[in-house]
């Protein structure tokens, strides 16, 4: 038998009674394994098969799934298993990982970040901007490096910038005119796009980002990913119209007495 600490990262019933679930682990990387019993609500597996949660697994290693002996759980998030936006939101983070990651290599590295996004998420962090610098993170993963510290077409550090998918990075006023798609972006969010690229969470503190550069950052990563990643995530789509929705919320008209 073999031992690690993982997060569940996707689950999947199978058979009558069986779950097959993934973790993304400290020592494995992505593992996938058989949890026979684990959809009875009596099962010892029941709990520490449950989407978030962080514990340490035992198993039996195969090469294809492997079969889950007993688990125990360090933590299950509880903050986002009650809220359906911060589910959301982990839930995208999840899925990326598990389409950006192969099975059965191990990142320390990686399954530290992973941890991290999901722990500040249930802590109440910004869960978008979380996600966004989860986002300049995995590209390193995808084996994407946009040029993020000088025009990617000149090369100067200094001027203004935009963002351009096109050139794979960002862009100086120099170069402005080679790409008329290019994303125009305040110089705030600029900064903010190329910190979470560099980023090292262990310093986070209070994040406080108005909505709108949040949603220009997004932009830039949307277009990125949508122009070199290949990934179409189902939990992308609803998270967007999540976020449509509770835009619709804010922005309802109240209804006056009598009407």
């Amino acid at each position: 038998m073999e031992k690690c600490e993982g997060i569940v990262i996707r689950t999947t019933n199978y058979r009558e009674s069986d779950k097959i679930v993934v973790i993304y682990s400290r020592e494995y990387g992505k593992i996938g394994l058989v949890a026979r019993g684990a959809k009875k609500t009596k099962s010892r597996l029941s709990a520490v098969t449950q989407l978030f949660t962080n514990g340490v697994f035992t198993f039996y290693p195969n090469r294809g799934l492997g079969t889950l002996q007993q688990g125990e759980a360090i933590t299950s998030f509880a903050s986002i298993q009650t809220d359906i936006f911060l589910t959301a939101y982990a839930t995208y983070a999840c899925e990326l990982l598990d389409k950006a990651t192969e099975e059965q290599q191990a990142n320390g590295p990686l399954y530290n970040l992973f941890y991290q996004i999901i722990h500040h998420i249930d802590e109440g962090y910004d869960p978008q901007v979380l996600t966004q610098i989860f986002e300049m993170k995995m590209l390193s993963v995808l084996g994407l490096y946009p040029t993020m510290d000088r025009c990617a077409i000149c090369g100067q550090t200094e001027g203004r910038f935009d963002f351009s998918a096109y050139a794979n990075g960002i862009v100086c006023h120099r170069c402005f005119e080679r790409d008329k798609y290019r994303l125009h972006m305040t110089e705030k969010s600029v900064k903010l796009l190329r910190l979470f690229y560099i980023f090292q969470l262990d310093r986070l503190g209070n994040i406080n980002v108005k909505q709108e550069t949040k949603e220009e950052v997004q932009r830039a990563i949307d277009t990125y990913y949508e122009q070199y990643s290949g990934l179409y995530l189902k939990s992308k789509k609803f998270l967007n119209n999540m976020k449509n929705w509770d835009e619709l919320l804010k922005n309802k008209p109240e209804k006056e007495d009598g009407d």
